[in-house]
Order: structure tokens, then C-alpha cells, then sequence
């Protein structure tokens, strides 16, 4: 896998990230978001653990923290009945778990498995409080938000258990998380390019996804294949920001949309 492309670590810094819930579509778009963050901040601690885009992988994993706790407030802030602001009360105990795990100490291989295992309760928990917010809205405009969401999540899971299966943390395990994630992110793929409301706009964007997820998709293959090495660590963490980015464009014109 030769070709390499910017890395994007910075790209939701400014792309499609409000100061604050404008609407039940902007809620969906930030809940989702809340999704991916952690399986982005797994995906860079293990990057960390194993000299992995090393530079890139701290500044993902700060930047991670820092929007999901700000994303956090806002959701429950903004939480339009008792039963959401139940789910993020939850999922703020779930993430103070999980943060200290991540910051606790330096980035170890002792810490690893533990990190994958309690990332698994807040995407539990910020999938359930993107699905009360996607059911508030009650539009199929809403549904597609969550789903082109969604795919920002899976290009991060797919890239955490590439790390974790190289790093031996159930490699059998990985390759199936793998597997599952990838065949919902084309059938996901597929139903966004066809939906009636896709724009002009989002069709281009979606081909752009097309193409890096090619790149990404040969790199994960690797790993069934039992072939890692540093430098093919390094092209999925890249591909899959990169992909991230493009997602996260989508996500935010399916957001954007008033019908």
C-alpha cells in the first residue's frame, strides 16, 4: 500500500463542529460524533503503544478528549427530555472510566486490552442517546444523519482493531470486528449514494469516500493476512483520518439538509 495521502488529524477542528446544538440534526451529527471518538481515541492510543504516527497519534487522542467532553455538555445540555439526559448522565460516568485509562499513565501494552474493553461502553451508551435523538426527530432526514455518522465510526473501529490485532489482542477477534464493520460501512456506502435526498454535493463527496476507502480496505486486508509492520500501521492510521474527514463532511450536509 505505496500511495499515502495528507493526514487529517486537525480535520474536525473546523469541519462540521458547531459551538453549540443548533438543531435535533446538529444533536444526531454531535451525538454520533460521540460514537467515533471512542473508537478514534483507542485507534491513537494503541498507535502510541506500538510508535505508530506517533506525533499524529497524541495529537489525535488530545483532540479526541477535548471535543468529546465539550460534546458531552452540549448533548445534555441541549437533551430534550428526561430519558437523553439519563443517557449522557450514564455515558459521563462511562467516559470518566475511560479517560483515566487513556491518561492515566504513559501509553503501555499493559494497558491496551483494558482500554479496547471500556471503549466498548461509551460507544455503547453514545449510540444509544444518537438513536433517542435520532427517534426525537422523528424524519427520514434524521435516520441518515445517524447512519452517514455512523460510517466516521466504523472507519475508526476498523483502524483500532487493525492496532489491536497487531499488537495480538485477540487477533481472531479483530479480524471479525473487522469483517462485521466492514461490510456495514459499504451497505451504509451504498443507501447514502441512493437515498432521494443526496445532493449533487454529497454524491460528489461520497466518490471521494469510494476511492480512500480503497486505499484504507487494502490496507485492513493485511492484517487477514498476518502482514503488519510499522509503515503499514502507519498507511491504515492515515487513510482512515482521512476517510474520517470525508465522512464527517457528509455527515454534516445530511445534517444541513431542512427536510
Amino acid at each position: 500500500m505505496k500511495r499515502r495521502v495528507f493526514i487529517a488529524s486537525a480535520a474536525l477542528a473546523s469541519v462540521g463542529v458547531r459551538a453549540q446544538v443548533a438543531d435535533l440534526n446538529d444533536a444526531i451529527n454531535k451525538a454520533g460524533r460521540q460514537r467515533m471518538l471512542s473508537q478514534r481515541a483507542s485507534k491513537a492510543y494503541l498507535a502510541l503503544v506500538q510508535n505508530v504516527e506517533s506525533r499524529n497519534a497524541q495529537q489525535v487522542l488530545d483532540r479526541s478528549i477535548v471535543l468529546f467532553e465539550r460534546q458531552l455538555a452540549e448533548l445534555k445540555t441541549f437533551a430534550p427530555s428526561p430519558a437523553i439526559r439519563g443517557t449522557y448522565d450514564a455515558l459521563g460516568g462511562a467516559w470518566n472510566d475511560f479517560k483515566r485509562e487513556l491518561t492515566g499513565t504513559a501509553p503501555s501494552r499493559d494497558e491496551a486490552a483494558q482500554v479496547v474493553k471500556l471503549d466498548a461502553a461509551v460507544l455503547a451508551l453514545a449510540h444509544q442517546g444518537t438513536t433517542q435523538y435520532e427517534a426525537a426527530s422523528g424524519k427520514p432526514v434524521g435516520r441518515l444523519v445517524n447512519i452517514a455518522g455512523r460510517q466516521r465510526m466504523l472507519s475508526q473501529r476498523m483502524a483500532k482493531f487493525y492496532l489491536a490485532g497487531a499488537m495480538r489482542i485477540d487477533p481472531a477477534g479483530s479480524v471479525v470486528e473487522i469483517g462485521k464493520a466492514r461490510t456495514e460501512f459499504v451497505a451504509a456506502l451504498e443507501l447514502l449514494r441512493n437515498a432521494p435526498e443526496a445532493t449533487a454535493q454529497i454524491k460528489e463527496e461520497l466518490v471521494l469516500a469510494d476511492a480512500q476507502w480503497m486505499f484504507f480496505n487494502r490496507g485492513l486486508q493485511r492484517l487477514e493476512g498476518a502482514g503488519t509492520s510499522p509503515g503499514l500501521m502507519s498507511d491504515v492510521f492515515v487513510t482512515s483520518e482521512n476517510l474520517l474527514a470525508i465522512m464527517d463532511r457528509v455527515t454534516g450536509l445530511y445534517a444541513d439538509l431542512k427536510t
